[in-house]
């Protein structure tokens, strides 16, 4: 799961074509970015990643529109 501290307003549209930007490029990372959230009042999106590595998670949102999150937490699913 990866956050994104944002300074200012965010546009959920926005972060919409994001995510199909990072979609476009993901594969050639073998990185899978499942779903996103938007919390507008406190300025953070969070994403849902499934990747092989920090690094290669970061490499696509850097290729796709150069948004790098701040935070990467590795989380596990609950069952």
């Amino acid at each position: 799961m990866d956050v994104h501290n944002m300074d200012g307003s965010i546009d959920p549209d926005d972060v919409a074509k994001a995510h199909q930007a990072d979609l476009s490029v993901q594969g050639a990372h073998g990185v899978d970015y499942r779903s996103y959230w938007v919390d507008e009042a406190n300025g953070k999106i969070f994403c849902l990643v499934d990747a092989p590595s920090a690094e290669a998670a970061a490499t696509v949102h850097r290729e796709a529109h150069g948004l790098v999150a701040d935070e990467i937490h590795p989380v596990t699913e609950g069952r």
